[in-house]
């Protein structure tokens, strides 16, 4: 499928300026909402983008079993395998993936199949060339989102992922839409995340690790200034999302680092995104470093958008983390008040 593409002034392919940034604007960048971008349809489930002695595999829901993706599983979408010159073995758990998109939710119980209706309902891969590729999702069965993931590999290897969603049907029962997204780590040394922030009361900010003592237990980590609050059932089995630990971060972006390789996460103030943590969510030694997005007051026809980096590099010390990281906060407008 082949279409005019309108918008090429506005793709800086490889650049660390994201396109969708310009003028402080949410510019409409995916398939989703731009019939003008030109894309086509592979034969297969996944494509392989390689930048910067970086190499992932983006991956549908589909399950997957050849010499690229080795026994992925369905109902795991997203980068299937993130490699590095310095270390060949996939990051995320092979039959898994990183930056999953895991859960449409508004807070109420319901059947497993629409809590994880990410997973389960198709996907189409769409290639817009050789760094980026789309993940569209037609409107979900039961909330009647239609989402479009974009994942664009960038000159230095860094990953940006952009969403872009409009909801259909007006069906979240408390009027807001709660989104998530899952990062399974293959058996790291520490299950632990690290960000800056305070643990209150003290106001002292500084680095803070990130450890929660089991599955949804002090796993959602909030910005200093979310003051918001989602209501939501008692009964709501997706634990993760609600229970808060005792630290704000400071600016949204954190760091894991397994087998001395850190996976760095940034994400746009403005998207008031929450960090979430689980020290078992692929398993035993296999935790989740996560992320939730969440838009209050939505309408039906608007366009919402999220856009975060993920940047794999080697690890040094947190100060070069820092550094590594600069140019993407930048980038994604952190430092602006």
């Amino acid at each position: 499928m082949l279409m005019t593409c309108r918008v090429t002034a506005f793709f800086f392919l490889g650049s660390l300026v994201s396109a969708v940034l310009i003028g402080g604007e949410k510019i409409p960048l995916t398939s989703l909402d731009n019939p003008a971008v030109d894309y086509t349809v592979p034969g297969k489930p996944y494509m392989v983008l390689r930048a910067g002695g970086v190499e992932a595999v983006i991956v549908t829901n589909e399950s997957v079993d050849d010499e690229v993706l080795p026994g992925h599983r369905a109902g795991y979408s997203g980068v299937g395998r993130l490699s590095h010159q310095e270390r060949p073995a996939n990051l995320f758990v092979p039959s898994y993936a990183g930056l999953n998109y895991e859960h449409i939710h508004d807070g109420e119980p319901r059947d497993r199949n629409i809590l994880f209706e990410p997973r389960n309902a198709p996907m189409e891969l769409r290639r817009i060339n050789d760094r980026t590729v789309e993940l569209y999702q037609a409107p979900s069965p039961h909330y009647g989102l239609e989402s479009c993931l974009r994942y664009q590999m960038l000159d230095d290897g860094a990953i940006e992922m952009t969403l872009e969603c409009i909801p259909r049907r007006d069906t979240f029962e408390h009027g807001y839409i709660g989104l998530f997204w899952a990062s399974y780590i293959h058996q790291p040394e520490s299950l632990d995340i690290h960000f800056q922030g305070i643990t209150p009361p003290s106001m002292v900010e500084g680095w803070i690790r990130g450890v929660t003592p089991a599955h949804g237990k002090l796993s959602t980590h909030v910005g200093l200034r979310d003051r918001r609050r989602f209501p939501h059932a008692d009964d709501f089995p997706l634990t993760l999302v609600f229970n808060r630990s005792h630290h704000r971060f400071r600016d949204p972006w954190y760091y894991g680092v397994s087998h001395a390789m850190a996976w760095i996460q940034v994400f746009r103030p403005s998207d008031q995104v929450r960090l979430t943590q689980s020290p078992s969510g692929g398993g035993s030694g296999n935790p989740a470093w996560d992320f939730q997005f969440f838009i209050p007051r939505y309408k039906i026809g608007e366009r919402y958008q999220v856009v975060m980096r993920g940047i794999y590099a080697p690890f040094v010390s947190p100060e070069q983390i820092e550094r590594i990281a600069a140019p993407h906060r930048q980038a994604l407008g952190h430092g602006r008040r």
